[in-house]
């Protein structure tokens, strides 16, 4: 997969449409200094290229499950992407991350009791084949929380084939 080509000005586009996604493309177009149809064709093209996209945040208050809480998942290490792409289908879960350290798997989960999390963690993870410990982690209060920087994406096909070949060498 090729990376991302993110000249200045489609720097300057995602942080406007970071800060306000509802911002009209003529007021984009007026505070960067360039045309109207620049701005919905550079639009168009992140858009494409799966570099941005428009999607409503809930807040934490509008769900029934307003605790957050972290599984580090202990895995084989050859077991890993296999161990991380059963836990992602399960509903409760809402990121995967595979992780270097002693956790190589970091899940993040939304919870409204803790017996839903004592029987995700301890009933679900820990009983896939290759996982050797998990530990949670309870959010008690939250400091800070930009949704729009931790909202994650699922990986796409090319990046997770990429990751599934170690024997790949890269430069």
């Amino acid at each position: 997969m090729r990376a991302a080509q993110l000249d200045a000005l489609d720097m300057q586009l995602i942080d406007l449409l970071g800060t306000d996604a509802r911002i009209s493309n003529r007021k984009i177009a007026a505070e960067l200094g360039v045309t109207e149809g620049t701005v919905r064709g550079r639009i168009r093209r992140l858009q494409q290229e799966g570099l941005i996209a428009f999607t409503a945040i809930r807040g934490l208050e509008v769900t029934d499950r307003s605790r957050m809480a972290f599984v580090r998942v202990q895995a084989e290490i050859e077991h890993v992407r296999r161990i991380a792409g059963e836990i992602a289908t399960m509903p409760e879960v809402n990121a995967v991350l595979i992780m270097m350290g002693q956790f190589n798997i970091l899940t993040m989960c939304m919870f409204s009791e803790l017996d839903d999390l004592f029987h995700l963690a301890s009933d679900q993870i820990l009983s896939i084949d290759g996982v050797h410990h998990v530990e949670t982690s309870i959010v008690v209060r939250t400091i800070k929380y930009d949704a729009r920087i931790a909202r994650i994406t699922a990986v796409q096909e090319e990046d997770a084939e990429e990751a599934s070949n170690p024997a790949r060498e890269t430069a």
